[in-house]
């Protein structure tokens, strides 16, 4: 059995903040005074939209390769299994540091991420999402090319990475002058939650830290009620393709259980409705991974009212398609 690395801290956190300084985007916290009275709560938006290929993942991303060339500075290949966000986002470190990239997709991807990870430079292998193991197939391919995996989420370097965005947040906050009271996270295997959380909870330790799943990939959600991890059923589909991991990460999971206040899922319907409500009132265009924790919020807002509340607009890689499916609902704060 494969010996689980040691959990990542805050301290790691503050050093792969130092290693992404001018490399990752410090992305804006938006505040929406006029939103936020509808609402009843402060709404503060992490935008990483605006982050390097449009999500977060290029923060765990980059925080790894430039991790493993510090212990390896001869390492020439990297290996990665995605539905499209973290492909993107190793495939732009990679091009940054001179590596060549080989990412495993599956083969009903959005078109939009197979394409922008291609233009990136990275060679994409399809797979079958549900007839093949995608973890198989990177691991032969990187015994065959000497590459290193990078993993979307169960990676210390990974976590660290990732938890930058929740360094960014206090920051940011402090110099408004504003304490937050709840984070919510969109979350998959877990590993921007978990990242978030060490951050935060270091600086923050009243805050309350939620993540934000769809229904049926809700497995963080099960795992935090029942103690351990649980698994998803399989066969189901969500328009939240960044987020159908089938079971929280093993290094992440006991971050998880010792850090978060607990989990929310969302509808595809819920999902859209966000989007709806970026596109509207906040002028952002989200994917429906990305929307969940804004669509989080709006089904909490009994819950948090009056409340400082930071949701991470996690990615923005939303084909045109799902775009006008989701303006093409009504107003939700109509």
């Amino acid at each position: 059995m494969t010996a689980i690395p040691p959990s990542p801290t805050a301290s790691d956190v503050a050093a792969a903040a130092g290693r992404l300084k001018g490399r990752a985007v410090l992305t804006p916290l938006l505040d929406y005074p006029l939103l936020s009275e509808r609402l009843g709560f402060r709404l503060l938006v992490k935008a990483e939209i605006l982050q390097v290929t449009g999500s977060f993942k290029f923060r765990g991303a980059a925080n790894c390769l430039l991790a493993a060339l510090e212990a390896d500075p001869q390492l020439k290949a990297v290996v990665a299994f995605s539905s499209g966000n973290h492909a993107q986002g190793v495939a732009a470190a990679a091009r940054m540091l001179n590596l060549k990239a080989t990412i495993v997709m599956p083969q009903d991807a959005p078109a939009m991420k197979i394409a922008n990870t291609r233009r990136l430079g990275a060679e994409v292998v399809l797979y079958d999402r549900f007839g093949e193991d995608r973890e198989a197939l990177a691991r032969g391919i990187a015994a065959r090319e000497g590459g290193r995996i990078v993993p979307p989420f169960d990676d210390p370097h990974v976590i660290a990475g990732q938890g930058t965005v929740g360094r960014e947040i206090c920051d940011q906050a402090a110099a408004m002058g504003l304490t937050p009271d709840t984070v919510i996270a969109p979350c998959s295997g877990g590993g921007l939650i978990a990242g978030i959380a060490l951050a935060v909870k270091d600086r923050l330790p009243q805050a309350e830290i939620f993540a934000a799943e769809p229904e049926g990939f809700d497995d963080l959600k099960r795992s935090l009620a029942a103690g351990e991890r649980v698994r998803n059923e399989g066969g189901r589909a969500s328009i939240c393709d960044a987020l159908m991991s089938p079971m929280p990460g093993a290094i992440t999971f006991p971050i998880h259980q010792q850090l978060l206040a607990g989990g929310f899922a969302v509808s595809d319907d819920q999902a859209l409705d966000a989007m709806n409500l970026a596109l509207r009132h906040a002028k952002l265009v989200l994917e429906p991974g990305g929307a969940v924790a804004l669509a989080a919020a709006l089904a909490e807002r009994e819950r948090l009212k009056g409340r400082n509340v930071v949701v991470v607009a996690s990615g923005g890689n939303a084909d045109p398609e799902m775009i006008q499916r989701a303006i093409a609902r009504p107003d939700p704060l109509a």
